[in-house]
C-alpha cells in the first residue's frame, strides 16, 4: 500500500524543466528520474514550456519566457528543493516557500525563533511568512535560520551541539531587510560575535561583487562578445526566434553581418519587419516599431541585452535587467536638473550606476560641490558623507535611482527604504535587483487607446499636431498635455485673443474645446459677459483646482524659505523667479519668433483661409553674409522673402536647423550653432531665395557647404564635424572646467557663449580661489585637465602660477593655453589635445 501511495504522488502532474547554469541538464536528468519513480510525467528538455499541458514548471529562475504567462495560468514555477520535501512529507508541499519569485526575499528561509520577547517575534514570524519563508516553533533538520538575542537559549545550543548547517542571527538582520526590501548578507548579524556590535561602523569595508550588473552596467557594449560555450557548440538562445535589429542602433555594416551569423548559426534567423519578428533590438523608446513591438508582446531589448544573450547563450528577459531595456530619449520626470554623485561604490557597479544616472537624464557628477543635489551612497560613511549633512545636499541608496529608473518618475525620498543603510553592509551587495514593471512601462511608453463604445460621448477637438507632435504625445502617459502643460495652453488662449480670433472655452485646466456648433454670437458684441451659469460653474472649477494645488504650494513656500548652498529651497525658488521674469521680459526680436512659431503650427481653423505666412519648415541662422552689411532694407526684404518660402531667419544656435556662412569660418556665432549639429549651408541659399517667388522653394540640400581649401586648414572634414556634433548634442566639453582671465582678446563672453554652447563650465579666473578641490576618493582614473584661455599681457602672466598651484592642490592636471585650442576643439567637435596649445611654447 505504501509503494502505491510512494508511486502515486505526482500521478497527475507533468513537469517542464527550465534549464540554465543553476539547473544543468545532468542534474535535471537525475530530478526526473525522481519524479517519474513517483508517478510524475516530464516532457522531453529543451522543448519550449508548452503552458497547455505542463501543471508544475521546475525552474531556479523566474527569469524565462513564460514565467509572467504561467503565473496568469496559476501554474505552480517551484524550485528542485520543492520536490524532495514533497517525497519528504510524502504529500506535495507548499508552493510558497519554494517559488523563485525576486520579490519573496525569505523564499529559503525556515525560521525558528528562541529568546525572542513575544510582541517581536509575531512580528518576525509574520514578516518571514509573508515573503515566502516558512515558520516552526522546534529545531528541525530543515531549520535554516535561528533568530536569536544570545546563544544561551537551548535552541541554540542544541544547533551548536549537533553542529547543525543553520545560522544564529539576531532581529536586526531581518529589521534591515524588511526596511531594505532586498535580501541582505547575514554574516555582520552571525552570534555569538555579530560583528554589528564588536566592529566600528566606519571600519573600511571591501567592495562586494555582485553578479546581477555584469553584462548589463552600460547600455552601450564596445566590443561584440562571443559565446561563452565551446566554438564546435552552436547558439541555442535564438532557436526558431526571428530577431530584427533597428537602424537607430547605428552599426556597422560588418557588426551587423557578425550578428547575423551568430542568430542564424543557432537556428535563428533575421527579419527586416517587425511584425515578423518575435524579438526587437532598438536603443531608444520610441518609433512605430518599438510601440507595435511592445504592444504585441514581442520581447523588446537594447545592444547590451542581445550581447548578454550571445556571451551567456542563456535566455534572460530585458525587463530583468534596468540597462537591458531601451533609453527613453527624453529625462525621466524630475531628473532633468539633478546634479548627482556618488560614494562607497566601486567596480562595475559604480559603472552601472553612472550610466544609470544619465540614462535618468540627470548630470552625473564625479567630485561633490555645494551644488549637487543628490549623493548616492553604498554606506552612511565617507568625507563625500559628512560633507552632504554639511550642505544639506539629499543622501540616499541605490534603490532610489533604480525604482525610479524602473517606475519612470523620480521617488520621495521620504521612503525609509531609500535612507536605510545598515552598519558593516555595503549595499552593492544588492545592487541590479530591481526589475521593470511591464504596466508601468506601458503606461508611459506604449499605452492602448481605449475603443470606445457607442455610448461613450464624442472626444473633445484638439489642436491638429504635425508629424514631431505625434511622436511626442506617442511617449506620453494618458492625461499629458502634449504641448507643456497648464501655462503652454494659457499662453496660446492669450496668442489667439491678439490675433482677433476668440479663445475656446475651457472644459478642463490645460486643455481647450471649440465651442458647441449652435451657439450664436451677435455681430459687434465681442465684449458680451459670460452667462451666470457659465461664470459660477468656472469659478467652482477654480476653487476646486486649488484646493488640489494647496498641498504642493504649502511644500513651495517651505522649500523656498530654506537657506544654505544647496540646490532647493530659496536658491530654487529665486532661480524659478528670475527665469520667469525672463521669459516676460524677452528681447522683441524673439518675442516675433515665438510668435511665428505659434501661429504656423498652432491655432489653425481648417475651414478658415490661412492669413500670413507659411509653417516654418527651416530655421535659418546667418553668419558671415557680406549681402546684408550696412544694408538693412536689402536685410529686411530678404528675410520677409524667405519668411514667405518657410524659411525663419533666428538669431539663436540652439534653435537654428540650418546654418549659412559663405566659408568654413571660426565665428562666434557659426562655433555656437555646429554644436547642434545643422545642415551647413552656403550663403548663395539667401540670394536664390530672393530671386525665387513664393511657393518656389528651392532645396537646401543644393547649397550645401562646400570649402575643401578651409577644410585643408584647420585640418577638419566639415560632413564629419556635423555627424560628430549630432552624437555630441552639445554636450561635448561637458564637465570640462574651463576659465578665461579677465582682459581676454575678444571679451569673455565670447568665449563663454562658445564653450557653453559645448557643455562645458565657465569662469573668469582672477587669481581669487576659484577651483574646487576634487575628492581623493573618487580618483580612480588620472587626474582630469582643466583649463586657462589666456593671452600674452603681462598682467595675464602674473595668474599662470596662482593657476597652476591652485589645480593641482584641487587633484587637477593644468594647462594654459590660447584661444586656438577651443576654437579648434569647437570646429572639429573633436576633444583633441597638443602641447603647440600652450601659452608657455609660445
Amino acid at each position: 500500500m505504501a509503494i502505491e501511495l510512494e508511486k502515486s504522488l505526482f500521478g497527475h502532474c507533468i513537469f517542464a524543466f527550465v534549464l540554465n547554469k543553476d539547473l544543468p541538464e545532468s542534474q535535471a536528468q537525475l530530478l526526473q528520474s525522481t519524479l517519474e519513480a513517483h508517478g510524475g510525467t516530464v516532457i522531453r528538455f529543451g522543448e519550449d514550456v508548452d503552458l497547455r499541458v505542463v501543471t508544475h514548471i521546475i525552474s531556479q529562475t523566474s527569469d524565462f519566457p513564460e514565467y509572467n504567462q504561467a503565473r496568469l495560468q496559476m501554474i505552480p514555477v517551484v524550485k528542485p528543493t520543492w520536490v524532495m520535501q514533497s517525497i519528504l512529507k510524502q504529500k506535495e508541499a507548499s508552493i510558497r516557500p519554494y517559488t523563485p519569485d525576486p520579490k519573496l526575499i525569505f523564499s529559503d528561509v525556515n525560521l525558528s525563533c528562541a529568546d525572542i520577547p513575544i510582541g517581536d517575534k509575531d512580528a518576525i514570524i509574520g514578516a518571514v511568512l509573508a515573503m515566502g519563508g516558512m515558520e516552526s516553533s522546534s529545531l528541525m533538520k530543515v531549520t535554516t535560520h535561528i533568530c536569536a538575542l544570545t546563544i544561551d537559549h537551548p535552541k541554540c545550543q542544541q544547533a551548536l551541539e549537533k553542529n547543525l548547517k543553520c545560522k544564529i542571527v539576531l532581529p536586526h538582520w531581518f529589521d534591515d531587510c524588511l526596511k531594505l526590501g532586498k535580501r541582505i548578507d547575514e554574516k555582520p548579524y552571525l552570534l555569538p560575535n555579530p560583528e554589528i556590535f564588536r566592529v566600528n561602523p566606519e571600519a573600511n569595508l571591501p567592495f562586494p561583487t555582485n553578479e546581477d550588473i555584469i553584462g548589463a552596467s552600460s547600455p552601450h557594449p564596445v566590443n561584440l562578445p562571443l559565446p561563452t560555450d565551446s566554438p564546435v557548440r552552436r547558439l541555442t538562445v535564438f532557436r526558431k526566434r526571428k530577431v530584427m535589429v533597428s537602424q537607430d542602433l547605428q552599426l556597422s555594416s560588418r557588426t551587423r553581418k557578425v550578428i547575423e551569423d551568430l542568430i542564424e548559426g543557432g537556428g535563428g534567423s533575421m527579419t527586416t519587419s517587425v511584425h515578423n519578428a518575435d524579438i526587437y533590438v532598438c536603443h531608444w523608446r520610441e518609433g512605430r516599431d518599438y510601440v507595435f513591438a511592445s504592444r504585441a508582446g514581442i520581447e523588446v531589448g537594447n545592444l547590451s541585452w542581445l550581447y548578454h544573450l550571445i556571451t551567456n547563450n542563456e535566455w534572460t528577459s530585458p525587463m530583468r535587467r534596468l540597462l537591458h531595456y531601451p533609453l527613453p530619449k527624453e529625462a525621466i520626470s524630475g531628473f532633468r536638473d539633478l546634479r548627482i554623485t556618488l560614494s562607497n561604490y566601486g567596480g562595475e557597479a559604480r559603472t552601472y550606476l553612472e550610466n544609470l544616472i544619465t540614462a535618468a537624464g540627470a548630470e552625473f557628477t564625479k567630485s561633490m560641490k555645494p551644488d549637487n543635489t543628490h549623493l548616492i551612497t553604498a554606506r552612511k560613511n565617507s568625507e563625500k558623507c559628512q560633507a552632504a549633512e554639511e550642505w544639506n545636499i539629499e543622501m540616499v541608496n541605490h534603490l532610489w535611482i533604480e525604482e525610479s529608473y524602473a517606475k519612470c518618475e523620480v521617488q520621495k525620498i521620504s521612503d525609509p527604504r531609500y535612507t536605510t543603510f545598515p552598519p558593516r553592509t555595503n549595499l552593492g551587495e544588492i545592487i541590479g535587483q530591481t526589475q521593470f514593471d511591464p504596466k508601468v512601462l506601458q503606461t508611459k511608453y506604449f499605452s492602448r487607446d481605449p475603443t470606445p463604445s457607442p455610448g461613450d460621448p464624442k472626444p473633445l477637438k484638439r489642436p491638429v499636431m504635425h508629424e514631431k507632435d505625434r511622436n511626442a504625445s506617442s511617449r506620453k502617459s494618458n492625461g499629458d498635455v502634449a504641448m507643456g502643460g497648464r501655462d503652454a495652453e494659457a499662453e496660446k488662449v492669450v496668442e489667439k485673443k491678439k490675433a482677433g480670433r476668440r479663445a475656446s472655452s475651457r472644459s478642463s485646466l490645460g486643455q481647450v474645446t471649440t465651442p458647441a456648433p449652435n451657439r450664436r454670437i451677435s455681430a459687434g458684441k465681442e465684449n458680451d459677459t459670460p452667462s451666470s451659469t457659465g461664470s459660477r460653474s468656472a469659478k467652482e472649477k477654480a476653487v476646486s483646482r486649488l484646493h488640489g494645488l494647496a498641498p504642493d504650494i504649502a511644500l513651495y513656500e517651505k522649500e523656498k524659505k530654506r537657506k544654505g548652498p544647496i540646490w532647493g529651497g530659496e536658491r530654487a525658488a529665486n532661480k524659478v523667479d528670475k527665469e520667469r521674469s525672463a521669459e516676460r521680459s524677452s528681447s522683441p526680436a524673439q518675442k516675433h519668433e515665438e510668435e511665428a512659431e505659434f501661429s504656423d503650427e498652432e491655432g489653425h481653423n481648417p475651414k478658415r483661409q490661412r492669413v500670413g505666412p507659411p509653417p516654418v519648415e527651416m530655421r535659418l541662422l546667418v553668419t558671415g553674409y557680406k549681402g546684408w552689411l550696412g544694408n538693412a532694407l536689402k536685410e529686411d526684404s530678404d528675410k520677409k522673402k524667405m519668411r514667405e518660402l518657410g524659411v525663419l531667419v533666428t538669431q539663436e544656435p540652439k534653435l537654428c536647423t540650418h546654418l549659412a556662412a559663405p566659408n568654413l569660418v571660426r565665428t562666434k556665432k557659426f562655433l555656437c550653432a555646429l554644436a547642434s549639429g545643422p545642415i551647413v549651408i552656403s550663403t548663395d541659399f539667401i540670394d536664390t531665395c530672393a530671386k525665387h517667388k513664393k511657393g518656389d522653394f528651392p532645396k537646401a540640400g543644393d547649397f550645401v557647404l562646400k570649402d575643401d581649401a578651409k577644410e585643408k586648414e584647420f585640418g577638419v572634414k566639415l560632413k564629419d564635424v556635423v555627424a560628430r556634433a549630432k552624437a555630441n548634442k552639445r554636450c561635448l566639453l561637458r564637465r570640462v572646467p574651463i576659465y578665461v582671465t579677465k582682459d581676454i582678446p575678444n571679451g569673455a563672453d565670447t568665449y563663454k557663449e562658445i564653450i557653453e554652447a559645448n557643455g562645458g563650465t565657465f569662469g573668469i579666473y582672477t587669481g581669487k580661489p576659484t577651483i574646487k578641490k576634487v575628492n581623493p576618493e573618487d580618483d580612480e582614473g588620472p587626474a582630469e585637465p582643466v583649463y586657462l584661455i589666456s593671452g600674452q599681457r603681462p598682467d595675464e602672466k602674473k595668474l599662470w602660477p596662482k593657476f597652476v598651484t591652485e589645480a593641482r592642490e584641487g587633484n587637477m592636471v593644468p594647462r594654459i593655453v590660447d584661444q586656438e585650442w577651443l576654437l579648434d576643439v569647437a570646429l572639429s567637435q573633436q576633444q583633441k589635445w597638443n602641447d603647440r596649445y600652450l601659452v608657455e611654447k609660445k
